[in-house]
């Protein structure tokens, strides 16, 4: 299965940015990765609610891992967090 990797820096409440990948099945409409960046920014209070086309990016396409693959079937996403998370 190949996945996109889209890019997404946030800002925080407090200041400061979170900077995660939203990880998805290749060819998933890019509303539905906003929709799944809301919903991730949702569950950490730190964090403002708001995710914009200039937040979160298209980066590249790559093969799936198994870790992925399981959230991604069960939630249709996958969140890695990089920094600020």
């Amino acid at each position: 299965m190949e996945v996109a990797v889209f890019d997404t820096y946030v800002k925080k409440k407090n200041g400061g940015y979170m900077h995660f990948d939203i990880i998805v099945a290749a060819g998933t409409h890019y509303d539905h990765v906003l929709t799944f960046g809301k919903a991730y920014l949702q569950s950490k209070q730190r964090a403002s609610p708001h995710i914009t086309t200039r937040d979160c990016r298209f980066c590249h396409l790559e093969e799936v891992i198994p870790v992925w693959e399981k959230t991604i079937a069960r939630q249709g996403y996958y969140i890695h967090e990089i920094e600020g998370c």
